[in-house]
């Protein structure tokens, strides 16, 4: 379906993919980079949030780790037929809020694969806390994940819904 502009929810969905996809490949890369070579270290970037260079082995919030090559395989596999049936989901959505909810979902699902093919892990390098309590260390995807999900609860709850026939 076509917006008022011609681009269509699939078209904004590609473009948030792709988006959520450079950012993440591009700040891990710094970050990877740039521990290894010395030019960034650990340490507070604001008062609840610091850098810290972490290898997840597992999922959210590190549940179900693998430290195994075929575990790593069994994650990155899982992760790649979650974004076949979202881009499914992608290529029949009808607004352009699902679109790019999708979208970034994907991008984000993409590049924590993209690590775990790499390196068998992936690279979360954002470390959130507060008042002394460590809540959990993330990346760009998580983010694009997160944000994406966010998007699909916001129009599932607040868009009216049309009566069907």
């Amino acid at each position: 379906m076509e917006s008022a502009r011609g681009v269509t929810p699939r078209t904004l969905g590609a473009a948030a993919a792709v988006v959520a996809i450079a950012l993440d490949r591009l700040s891990k890369y710094f970050v990877t980079h740039g521990f290894a070579d010395g030019t960034l270290t650990a340490g507070a970037l604001m008062p609840f949030l610091d850098l810290a260079l972490r290898y997840n082995r597992g999922v959210s919030f590190s549940l179900l780790t693998q430290n195994g090559a075929l575990g790593a395989a069994l994650l990155t596999a899982f992760s790649l037929v979650v974004s076949a049936f979202l881009a499914a989901w992608l290529w029949r959505a009808k607004t352009r809020l699902t679109g790019v909810g999708l979208g970034l979902i994907i991008g984000g699902a993409l590049g924590n694969a993209a690590d775990r093919a790499a390196y068998g892990a992936v690279v979360d390098f954002l470390d959130l806390h507060a008042l002394g309590h460590q809540f959990f260390v993330f990346n760009v995807a998580d983010a694009a994940i997160s944000a994406g999900v966010a998007l699909l609860v916001v129009e599932t709850v607040f868009t009216p819904q049309r009566a069907t026939t």
